[in-house]
């Protein structure tokens, strides 16, 4: 199948053809068409599959009639991060080289004036992540009620980013009858149920089961020691025997990624670091440089886990093993992309042992260890000695609070006579005798005095 057989317009063709493409991928193929006819689409595929062409194609096509008006655009897609939303504009720009469509990027970390006066020129394509749309159209910049096309990219990501409240809101200003394309690398349930709330009778497209993972990557776990040092030493010579050409080292935590970059660079590495606490200009400039080839290593956060495309990335390493099972099938996604072979290490720890057999479920397959795996005979030692351990803790602990409970009270010296003499007279001038406080206290009640109503008969 070629793209000339989808239904799209000679505009799209040319393009496609001048940016190299050939062959439709599988999920290309099923969703143009169905998009072309103005059906919803639910389209599920393992990352680096090609979803973005997948509604950028039909959008180009079907957004050639018409113009849009100020503060009125014509489509909207939803991305999760900014890095993404960034990278479905330059799509834009590649395979809508010959159209004069307005595409409009609302992203944070940028100036609103200059979205603004995008936005009153009149954007076709308006490319937003869910905070900075809110932003705009809260200030009144901004009206959705001539959106004929409704794009949510990265489903799960945004689920994992608690961006739904925020979709759900953003689907109400929408007109109800539009077209909605919905894109997915996984579908857990609270995904499903979103998917049953915006689209109307779609067409599913599932190009393969959920949460797998393309067979070009090779995949291996190593056991390294828990101490951060002695982890980032194992990484090292795990990076050092393989023919890297360019790599993503990924950590669950900001922190640990300036950390484990500022290793790698002192160790003789060229590496950078991506997180969330850098300015969009540094996370785009760190990026770009990447995507070059001026940096080799990238240390980064789940930030740039999902959908980025970076076509030749030749090795992943996680540092972390994700905290989320479906997060693993997206960090090693970065690699292996359109057919070419890649490479993903993940460094387990003792406590890591349940995460890894989460993630082999998910994705239907052991992952081969590197190196000698750790026994199951050692694992359970392992956990039984921390358990007796801990047993002996609170032993421990248990005898010295009964220790303190039953030993006697020291007995105190006797006092001089003097003294004692002196305490009897300080503490007869404090209270007066027990005779004294006997005829000194309050009386209880009304005493001698009965109020006159209270001896009044009751009426029957």
């Amino acid at each position: 199948m070629t793209f000339d057989t989808l239904g799209l317009s000679d505009k799209v063709l040319s393009a496609v053809s001048r940016a190299g493409y050939e062959t439709p991928t599988p999920i290309q193929s099923k969703a143009i068409p169905v998009a072309l006819d103005g059906r919803d689409v639910l389209g599920i595929a393992q990352t680096g599959t090609g979803k973005t062409a997948s509604f950028v194609l039909p959008m180009l096509t079907r957004l050639e009639r018409g113009r849009a008006r100020a503060r009125m655009p014509r489509s909207l897609i939803l991305e999760p991060t900014r890095e993404l939303a960034a990278q479905v504009v330059k799509e834009f720009e590649t395979l809508g080289a010959e159209h004069k469509l307005t595409v409009a990027l609302l992203i944070g970390g940028v100036s609103f004036d200059e979205q603004d006066r995008k936005l009153d020129r009149g954007a076709d394509v308006l490319i937003a992540t869910p905070g900075r749309l809110l932003d705009h159209f809260e200030r009144g910049k901004l009206l959705l009620t001539g959106v004929e096309i409704f794009v949510i990219d990265e489903a799960d990501r945004m689920l994992d980013m608690g961006f739904i409240p925020d979709i759900e809101r953003i689907s109400g200003l929408i007109p109800p009858r539009r077209q909605t394309l919905f894109f997915s690398a996984t579908m857990p349930p609270e995904i499903t149920r979103l998917a049953s709330t915006f689209l109307r009778n779609p067409e599913r497209i599932e190009v393969a089961p959920p949460s797998t993972t393309v067979d070009s990557i090779q995949q291996v776990l190593c056991y390294v020691p828990k101490v951060p040092k002695e982890k980032r030493a194992a990484l090292r010579k795990i990076m050092s025997e393989q023919d890297v050409k360019n790599a993503i080292v990924f950590c669950n935590r900001k922190r640990d990624v300036a950390i484990l970059q500022r290793s790698l660079k002192k160790h003789g590495f060229n590496a950078e670091a991506i997180h969330g606490d850098l300015s969009q200009h540094q996370r785009m400039a760190t990026l770009d440089a990447f995507r070059n080839g001026e940096i080799t290593f990238l240390a980064a956060s789940d930030v740039a886990a999902r959908g980025l495309d970076i076509p030749e990335v030749s090795h992943i390493f996680n540092y972390d093993v994700p905290v989320q099972p479906e997060d693993y099938v997206h960090r090693i996604g970065r690699t292996g992309r359109a057919g070419r072979k890649g490479y993903a290490a993940t460094l387990v720890t003792s406590e890591d042992m349940r995460a890894i057999s989460a993630i082999q479920k998910l994705v239907r397959k052991d992952i081969d260890w590197l190196g000698d795996p750790p026994s199951s005979h050692g694992e359970e030692e392992n956990v039984r000695k921390g358990r007796r351990r801990g047993r002996d803790k609170s032993k421990e602990r248990a005898s010295t609070n009964r220790k303190k409970t039953a030993a006697p009270a020291r007995k105190k010296r006797p006092a001089s006579d003097e003294k004692r003499t002196r305490k009897s007279a300080d503490s007869q001038r404090k209270s007066p005798p027990k005779d004294a406080q006997r005829k000194q206290a309050p009386v209880v009640g009304l005493g001698d005095h009965v109020p006159d109503f209270l001896k009044r008969p009751a009426r029957p």
